[in-house]
């Protein structure tokens, strides 16, 4: 009986589909604006999204233009019960409304300001909610805070993968070493150095990571994003992300004209520094005006994409990895049961083992045995993604609009609504079982959120001749708001 019971259990643990991710995602499907129900629409299809945090930790200690931030979020302390709190609140209604799995971020101002022990509590609040969480930094932390964070007070591992998000450009002023930044190459050996950290941190103590490199794009540092991308490719980053700056948060901040960054012209410096055209159509993430990405590789100093959207048998593939592994749940599925979950996929559907092998092949061929051999193999997926966001000026109205149920007229308010719709990016609102999308939380929200908590929790102000270091207690005020934009 008890062997029974253990096999009945494991044929319950590997089945590929759970139904309520199933459900969910049906759910995503259905409230996508037809525009954005695309071949390539991953939204509905293998995933629900992301979300992130908001009203936990405001402030940040560097001064940084353009910000999405309004002008009362650095009078806010950071708390770690408060966080603690409102993290939980959120994940449970994001856990109702989104169902089991998704990633989600640790975002809201500057995450190492919170102490270590806070910020692991708050990532297992997330993993306790079926959440794969990433933290946001401006990276201006020491190795010691990492450890802590990994790490108990006993040595031991308490986190055995960590996810940051870590935003670099010269518009953010006050780092250490670099108060301001006369350019994007300055920043490249602090950018390796905070790389340089988790790479330190597995080697030492077994902990896995994963790094997303954050930039804001203006008509001030346009030319540099190639050289960026150059130069710091190899540096341990999975995920190259830009945002376009977009009219948003403190005013006082928008130095810039900054939609002369047009995204079809980030976007081709992006492509300049890939060396390569970067098909944004073949794997979508909602609205393609809010997002443009492109999935690949490096071999050496080149990146090839995963799918040719030019080539009609690798767009067979990504349809292939739609109808038999989209309802599968990937994220935050321990390695072991997820190869057991697509045994039995496989066993179901033996054509997805011909469908791999011969993309496998013309891969391979596109990149070069000889390349390949002469690399050693080694083979490393690097992800490009641009995220728009959008101006307060239409977000409001056309926000307010969509909350009366109301369909604009006017093509800019309509663009926006339908971006609104198929946005990518939620945030949740347990005081109104909501959720709202990221721009109409900092466009049309935030202002009222900081001011109130401003009033909730005031920073008590104490003269300091120095500086102090992320992770202690947030009490000493600085001017300025945080330098993270959402992904």
């Amino acid at each position: 009986m008890r062997i029974t019971a253990t096999l009945r259990a494991l044929e319950r643990a590997t089945r590929p589909y759970d139904t309520e991710f199933a459900a969910a995602m049906e759910r995503r499907w259905a409230e996508l604006p037809d525009a954005a129900r695309t071949p390539g629409q991953i939204l509905g299809r293998h995933g629900v999204g992301c979300e992130g945090t908001h009203g936990v930790f405001p402030k940040c200690n560097l001064k940084c233009t353009p910000c999405y931030h309004s002008r009362d979020a650095n009078q806010v302390r950071v708390d770690g019960p408060h966080t603690h709190e409102q993290i939980a609140a959120q994940m449970r209604l994001l856990r109702k409304l989104r169902g089991p799995r998704a990633h989600t971020q640790l975002i809201g101002g500057e995450v190492s300001l919170l102490t270590p022990d806070d910020h692991a509590a708050a990532l297992t609040i997330m993993r306790e909610h079926g959440r794969e969480p990433m933290s946001f930094t401006h990276g201006d932390f020491d190795y010691d805070y990492l450890t802590r964070l990994a790490l108990g007070p006993d040595g031991t591992q308490r986190l055995g993968r960590l996810s940051f998000a870590a935003h670099f450009d010269k518009f953010m002023y006050g780092r250490r070493g670099i108060e301001r930044p006369p350019n994007e190459q300055s920043l490249n050996p602090y950018r390796a150095r905070f790389a340089a950290m988790f790479r330190r941190l597995r080697r030492e103590h077994g902990v896995r990571f994963f790094l997303a490199h954050n930039m804001t794009v203006t008509p001030g540092n346009l030319d540099e994003v190639a050289s960026m991308i150059r130069d710091c490719h190899a540096m341990g980053y999975g995920m190259f992300s830009f945002q376009p700056a977009a009219f948003l948060g403190d005013e006082r901040r928008w130095k810039e004209k900054f939609r002369e960054a047009t995204p079809d012209a980030v976007w081709a410096e992006i492509e300049r520094g890939a060396g390569t055209r970067l098909d944004y159509r073949v794997l979508e993430n909602g609205d393609v005006r809010c997002n443009r990405t492109a999935y690949g590789f490096y071999v050496g100093a080149r990146w090839y994409p995963f799918l040719d959207g030019d080539d009609p048998r690798d767009l067979a593939v990504r349809d292939a990895f739609f109808r038999y592994f989209g309802k599968m749940t990937f994220t935050g599925t321990a390695p072991a049961l997820l190869a057991a979950r697509i045994v039995r996929v496989v066993a179901r559907h033996p054509s997805t083992v011909v469908t791999g092998l011969r993309w496998l092949g013309r891969t391979a061929r596109r990149v070069g045995l000889l390349r390949l051999v002469r690399h050693r193999m080694r083979v490393r997926p690097v992800t490009f993604v641009m995220h728009q966001f959008m101006d307060a000026d239409v977000v409001a109205p056309a926000w307010k609009m969509m909350q009366r149920g109301e369909q604009a007229e006017n093509p800019a308010l309509r663009e926006t609504q339908e971006r609104l719709a198929a946005c990518h990016y939620a945030m949740a609102h347990p005081e109104t079982s909501s959720l709202v999308p990221a721009c109409v939380q900092h466009a049309v929200l935030d202002p009222a959120e900081n001011a109130a908590l401003r009033t909730l929790l005031p920073i008590v102000e104490v003269r300091t001749p120095a500086r102090r270091s992320p992770g202690t207690s947030g009490t000493s005020g600085t001017s300025g708001t945080s330098g993270t934009s959402g992904m």
